[in-house]
């Protein structure tokens, strides 16, 4: 079933939670984020590529190389991780459980979710996890 959005389409809270234009809207907003992802990642390979090719020169230009690469590889990782989780995101748009805590069940919200389309709890589920977390890791 193909949802048709309005143009300039914003899902609201006074609507029906996960309605199909809902779940439309999270959809292309996550493979637009994806494909941004995928592009900026193909220019950071092609980047790194060019910079290996190039002569490097005195000890400190090396130095700056290898910390941009290093920032690079970093962000590439990052990058790397997001997209997995913007791929569950799409998964869980297509078994139905895309919006609702996977600690509580509870609904994360629309508001949360147009900020960060790839969340999994809830504000409160997702402060208890950092509190037992900051916990854990002060042991």
């Amino acid at each position: 079933m193909t949802v048709e959005l309005p143009t300039g389409y914003k899902p609201s809270p006074d609507e029906e939670y996960m309605s199909p234009q809902q779940l439309e809207y999270f959809r292309q907003k996550l493979l637009a984020w994806r494909d941004e992802l995928m592009i900026e990642s193909q220019e950071t390979i092609e980047h790194l590529r060019d910079q290996s090719n190039q002569e490097v020169g005195d000890e400190a230009d090396r130095a700056n190389r290898e910390s941009e690469h290093g920032v690079e590889l970093r962000t590439r990782d990052r990058y790397r991780k997001l997209l997995r989780k913007i791929d569950q995101a799409l998964v869980r748009i297509d078994n139905g459980s895309y919006g609702y805590c996977e600690d509580t069940g509870d609904e994360i919200g629309v508001r949360r979710l147009d900020a960060r389309p790839i969340a999994t709890l809830t504000v409160d589920a997702q402060e208890r996890r950092e509190m037992k977390e900051k916990v854990l890791a002060d042991r």
